[in-house]
């Protein structure tokens, strides 16, 4: 019988030619269907010009096999923290799979083209949300945020809502990609990838 990407992973055996985002596609694949709530959620982690962490949850809204990309106000906190200090580390758990996949590595700000697609992809209100929106500043009551929506609302109309200049995209390169399942009485499964040239080595690790 055929083993899974999964099995291969854990068993042990020969993982050189094993692919990382093809792993990964199963899992995510389980997790469409066995997540309760959103699949696509995870912890994204960077650092400010303190060299503080600061960590929050984003959406994972496009992958290939260059990497794991989600969109934001550029004019963000996380935005002008990326934008300085180009790399990051992100993490998914699905909790009903006891499962989660962390991923470290370089940052690069998606094409154009690739920002246009997926804005445009929205629905319209969600795309005025993020033009009148000052994202991680500070704002003086709810009531002031909704009534700038409004107003850009209303200036709009009927026609498309342009994607704005500071909205865009990170793709997040990996460096590393580890996978992590979990077992009785703490002997969870943990394998690492780590780019070597064009390719792969894994390594498993201790729980």
């Amino acid at each position: 019988m055929l083993q899974t990407l999964t099995e291969r992973l854990f068993d042990d055996g020969d993982r050189a030619d094993l692919d990382p985002f093809a792993i990964f596609e199963e899992w995510f694949a389980l997790a469409r269907e066995a997540e309760p709530n959103d699949p696509h959620a995870m912890a994204l982690a960077s650092v400010d010009e303190d060299g503080l962490p600061d960590v929050r949850m984003v959406l994972l809204n496009a992958r290939d096999e260059r990497g794991f990309c989600f969109f934001t106000n550029f004019e963000s906190a996380k935005g002008q923290q990326l934008q300085a200090h180009p790399k990051a580390a992100m993490v998914m758990h699905w909790k009903s799979l006891r499962r989660q996949v962390r991923v470290r590595g370089p940052v690069q700000p998606v094409t154009p083209a690739e920002a246009d697609a997926y804005f445009a992809s929205r629905h319209k209100n969600s795309r005025i949300a993020s033009a009148s929106s000052r994202q991680s500043r500070p704002v003086a009551s709810r009531a002031v945020m909704l009534d700038e929506v409004a107003a850009l609302a209303a200036q709009i109309g009927d026609a498309e809502a342009p994607r704005p200049a500071h909205w865009s995209g990170f793709r997040i390169v990996p460096a590393s990609i580890e996978f992590w399942k979990d077992g009785e009485f703490r002997l969870h499964d943990r394998v690492r990838f780590t780019r070597s040239g064009e390719g792969w080595t894994s390594t498993r690790l201790y729980p």
